[in-house]
Parts: C-alpha cells; sequence; structure tokens
C-alpha cells in the first residue's frame, strides 16, 4: 500500500537533534512534498530514506525494504536527483545519460529522455560547460533515466527559469500519472502546490503538519478577506462564507461588484504561520 513508510525516526549528530521523532508515510503513485527552513531535517530524513544516512533509532522502509541494508536490486528501483552535483565534467550530456541508462535493467530510451528534459540541443556539450539550470536538467535525466518506482527530488528546480520550471512539473505530472511515488523537497511553495498530493511540514526536526495543500493548517477553513469599492469608498470583510458574501453584493449591485477581491490564505501564508508558531520566524 505504502512505497514509503516511516516511523518515529530520529538522527543526532552530536548534540543536535537533526530528526526527532518523525513518522509519515507515502502511498504508491503519491507525490509527497517535505517542506520546512534550512536545517529543518528535510535532507537528513530524505538521506536515510536514500540509504545514505544510517537512522540512529526508529524504522524506515522503501518499496518493502530497509534502506540501510537494502541491495543493488532495490537501488536499481529508485531515482535521486541530489541539490547539488558537478561530477562527471569531462563527458558530454549525450554521453552521461548514455553511459547511466546501461545501469538499469529496463531504462528509458536515453534520447528521449535527454529530449523531454529539454537538453537536445546541448547533447554534444560537455557537461562542465553547462550553465546551472542546464546542470539541474541533466541532473533530472540521470534521475528519472532508469524507470524509478520512487523518485526523490532534492530541490530540483533551483537555477530554472519560469519557463524551464513549468516544462519540469509538466514532466513530473507525467511521472506520477505513470505511477511514480515522489519525495519532493522544495522551497518554492507553488511547485508543492502544483506537484503534490500532500504536503508535510518539517521544523525543528519535526513535523509539524501533514495535509493536501488545500486543508493544510486548516487552510480551506480560514476565513477569507473579501473587498470592493461601493460609494468612492473602499470596503472590507473578513468571512468564513464568501461565496454568500458576493452573492448578495452581486444582488445589490445588480451585476458587476466594482473593484471586487476576493482572498484566501495562500499555501505560502499558511506555511509561513506554521513556521511562526513553531518560534521559526
Amino acid at each position: 500500500m505504502y512505497a514509503i513508510e516511516v516511523e518515529h525516526l530520529r538522527k543526532v549528530y552530536g548534540d543536535v537533534v537533526a530528526v526527532d521523532d518523525v513518522s509519515f508515510h507515502v502511498a504508491s503513485g503519491e507525490c509527497l512534498a517535505l517542506l520546512g527552513p534550512n536545517g529543518a531535517g528535510k535532507t537528513t530524513t530524505t538521506e536515510i530514506l536514500e540509504g545514505y544516512r544510517k537512522a540512529d533509532r526508529g524504522t524506515a522502509r522503501v518499496l518493502g525494504q530497509d534502506p540501510g541494508s537494502a541491495g543493488l536490486e532495490w537501488r536499481s528501483r529508485l531515482g535521486i536527483v541530489l541539490q547539488s552535483d558537478r561530477d562527471l565534467g569531462d563527458l558530454t550530456v549525450r554521453e552521461s545519460v548514455h553511459h547511466f541508462a546501461g545501469y538499469f535493467p529496463d531504462s528509458y530510451d536515453p534520447d528521449k529522455v535527454i529530449e523531454r528534459v529539454g537538453l537536445v540541443e546541448k547533447a554534444k556539450s560537455r557537461n562542465a560547460k553547462l550553465s546551472g539550470g542546464q546542470r539541474r536538467r541533466l541532473d533530472v535525466a540521470l534521475g528519472i533515466i532508469g524507470r524509478p518506482e520512487v523518485l526523490f527530488l532534492d530541490e530540483p528546480t533551483t537555477g530554472f527559469d519560469p519557463e524551464a520550471r513549468h516544462e519540469f512539473w509538466a514532466l513530473i505530472e507525467e511521472l506520477k500519472a505513470d505511477g511514480t511515488t515522489i519525495l519532493l523537497t522544495t522551497h518554492y511553495l507553488d511547485e508543492a502546490e502544483r506537484l503534490a498530493d500532500r504536503v508535510a511540514v518539517i521544523a525543528r526536526g519535526r513535523i509539524i503538519a501533514c495535509d493536501t495543500p488545500g486543508n493544510i493548517g486548516d487552510r480551506s477553513h480560514a476565513r477569507a478577506h473579501v473587498s470592493w469599492e461601493e460609494n468612492g469608498h473602499g470596503l472590507s470583510k473578513e468571512t468564513t462564507e464568501p461565496t454568500l458574501l458576493v452573492q448578495r453584493l452581486a444582488e445589490r449591485f445588480g451585476g458587476e461588484v466594482p473593484s471586487l477581491q476576493v482572498h484566501r490564505p495562500t499555501l505560502e501564508e499558511t506555511y509561513l504561520e506554521l513556521l511562526k508558531n513553531e518560534g521559526e520566524s
């Protein structure tokens, strides 16, 4: 049922508690976005799930196995896009993707992957000559080439321009449609809202909220701010029933309401409020 299961995970570095009693799960085919400020425990949690670090306490299972002891067959079922990777500088984009494809038993067509990440024009360029955004596209290509069942994305669109980010989002949505399970860490709240089925907010090593983007922090029930213009004055009202208020205003004005605006808390505002309540801002 679950591709990723985490129960009471704890990791300590000296006197610093990086991960403190973290529990969550990710269903097969689901995308979970792990949100939090720098140093909150996102990367440590992800690295434990990838098998790069061992937890001090608790359990983690990915595709039914303990990442700390799973073998090569298990690793061939994963895709990983790290925060930064600058190796393979002497190889070209095409050489790199074709080389990595050979590590997996059922990889995608390397040339089609290069096309999917928008690097066709740079296929013969050496990796060391790529811009930051182009290198991130290559990182994504190497992460997905093996047709992963579980894909870890750590700040995948850093350095992308807006057009490239939207193209990347479309690619991730394709992978989701194919049944890929995705754990995404990102500082872009619009990215989390677009891609994630659920978001988990981590602060000081603990999960402080986990829900759908629309419901996180009771966002769906938060009061809306409705503003309009009447008799030359700007008026506004906060309400839990904005649709009803707008209907009444429309009846009063006989149609269009002058300068009407309805604002509900955004995911970013809700996220920042959650962190503020934890003393993180």
